[in-house]
């Protein structure tokens, strides 16, 4: 390894000291014209590079390549959700100097427990893993520790693992506020608990919502909208209760798209006899003609997130894992009519 050439160097080899050297190369006053022109080229010959510029290039970033995991039932099932964020994912880390690449993950895959070609041929410096996988998969991800892993979405038991989350239990507590707010005081939840940590956090924000203003919970008015072990939305599941509330909230777009359907077969109407928010604000085109009053998930900003922290984990920047959480905002749409008192 080359050792850098210090300032001590150059006026050991002219005779002058530090001091005189430092001054001619920052062009300060005190040298004359003909001593600063003889250092500096000295300091050329010599390969002299100041602190400032080696600093500079020593702080540019690497490039690397991130591995993107999803599901393959994810794909057929939020693939324009899903997708929208890893083009979000592949914008940041372009702008980061980093290449991302996608890989679906088969259900045989997880059965046989075989590793993704990304992390099986070591092309992926570091993963992000987009939607919930079954645990013991996770762990197979994990196990090598030299390829960081980032979720987006979700979060697991494993204290040391990074997430990306949507703000679900304070985004779901003040969009249950806003219903309050319209008037409503029966409010059903929809949405089967378990079957993925953002849906059981936004009951919980359904749950802080009515316990703050003394409304009581009703059984009858906690829905279903799929089977906890698959975690795919099955309209079959979604029953009507037989009492009305005035308002469904949804845990997501799609399941509330799917309840309004659901609620027209049976003679309402919404917003004019029932009200219906949903989460995320993203919907399959086709599912609903109505606009649908949410919570919108900011994709953009979980993708930086995600990519940001598996930059600092991949360049072994020490920080302690964490889950970090970025807030949406509530989008009024046509779904929901004011009860005036």
């Amino acid at each position: 390894m080359t050792k850098s050439v210090k300032l001590a160097d150059i006026a050991q080899k002219v005779g002058v000291s530090v001091v005189t050297v430092s001054k001619a190369l920052s062009d300060q006053k005190g040298v004359s014209e003909e001593m600063r022109e003889r250092i500096k080229k000295l300091a050329e010959e010599m390969g002299y590079r100041p602190p400032s510029a080696v600093k500079k290039e020593s702080a540019k970033p690497r490039s690397y390549n991130i591995g993107v995991l999803i599901e393959e039932e994810y794909l057929d099932n939020y693939e324009s959700f899903y997708w929208k964020i890893y083009q979000q994912i592949s914008i940041y880390a372009l702008q980061q100097e980093c290449f991302a690449m996608m890989e679906v993950v088969s259900g045989s895959m997880e059965e046989q427990m075989e590793l993704p070609k990304l992390v099986r041929e070591r092309k992926a410096h570091g993963i992000i893993v987009l939607g919930r996988m079954p645990d013991r998969y996770l762990k197979l991800l994990k196990e090598d520790e030299s390829v960081p892993v980032v979720y987006i979405d979700f979060t697991d038991d494993d204290p040391d693992t990074d997430a990306v989350v949507s703000d679900s239990y304070y985004g779901a507590c003040r969009l249950v506020n806003y219903l309050i707010g319209q008037g409503h005081t029966r409010i059903a939840y929809v949405g089967t608990l378990l079957a993925t940590s953002s849906i059981t956090d936004r009951y919980f924000g359904y749950a802080k919502a009515l316990m703050e203003h003394d409304i009581p919970q009703r059984e009858d008015w906690r829905l279903d909208d799929r089977h906890v072990s698959s975690g795919f939305i099955q309209e079959g599941l979604m029953q009507i209760p037989e009492e009305m509330p005035t308002a469904f909230f949804c845990n997501c777009d799609l399941t509330a798209g799917k309840l309004i359907q659901k609620l027209r077969q049976g003679g309402y109407q919404v917003p004019e006899d029932i009200s219906v928010v949903g989460f995320d604000n993203y919907i399959y085109p086709g599912v609903c003609d109505l606009g649908i009053t949410t919570y919108e998930v900011d994709q953009a900003e979980m993708a930086a997130q995600a990519v940001k922290i598996l930059i600092k984990r991949m360049g072994n920047e020490v920080d302690r894992p964490r889950t970090y959480m970025v807030e949406g905002r509530i989008v009024v749409k046509d779904s929901v009519k004011k009860i005036e008192s």
